[in-house]
């Protein structure tokens, strides 16, 4: 496992960016029943692992993604951290919404980016990829070359991974819930009987004790 992926995994325990919680599992948004739950916003709250995050996504797409001639964040939870990266990497930054505004121009794509463009995209979390993928459409639709996307986090879902192939994106991330896992057995936050259940959830998360829903 490499080194960042425990360092971040670390981390976002720490601050508690990441709970788990087998024996009391959270209820998502779209009603999936979790023994996780993540908020990767928390760290722009701590300023030396903000600025860990910050340079980490920028040292990801300097080394996969050196043509890249433009930022663009996924709006809301990814904003503040794409403005961070292309301030540091010098580059126009622009974000994007779920879906046009529906007054003042109707903007999507907040910000300039000229048209063709090389944009590398900016997320925090990718649990099913649809939301990512929603911008990356958006980008396309707008006439830009999306070169690929990095986050934070992923928890690693088949459905999102066979989505980003049949998108054409390739994502690179800072950690990822294999990590995670690791580190809270490593440091006992969680307990080795835990370990099985919360890798029934990973296995089929739709299901997952859909009864106490």
């Amino acid at each position: 496992m490499d080194n960042i992926k425990k360092l971040f995994a670390s981390k976002l325990l720490e601050v508690e960016a990441v709970k788990l919680q087998p024996e009391n599992p959270f209820t998502w948004a779209s009603g999936w029943r979790s023994p996780i739950y993540t908020d990767n916003r928390k760290t722009l709250s701590f300023p030396r692992l903000r600025s860990l995050v910050k340079l980490e996504l920028c040292h990801l797409i300097q080394e996969h993604f050196p043509e890249a001639e433009a930022v663009a964040g996924v709006a809301t939870g990814a904003i503040a951290q794409g403005a961070l990266v292309a301030d540091e990497l010098g580059l126009p930054y622009s974000y994007v919404r779920p879906k046009p505004k529906d007054h003042g121009m109707g903007n999507q794509i907040e910000g300039e980016i000229k048209k063709g463009a090389k944009v590398v995209v900016v997320e925090d979390l990718i649990s099913t990829g649809g939301s990512s993928l929603k911008a990356v459409a958006a980008l396309r639709a707008y006439g830009v070359e999306v070169v690929g996307m990095v986050a934070s986090f992923t928890y690693g879902f088949p459905v999102a991974e066979e989505a980003f192939r049949e998108a054409g994106v390739q994502l690179f991330t800072l950690s990822d819930y294999e990590a995670v896992l690791a580190q809270a057995a490593q440091t006992g936050y969680i307990k080795e009987s835990d370990i099985e259940v919360l890798a029934q959830w990973r296995r089929n998360p739709a299901e997952w004790r859909k009864e106490e829903a």
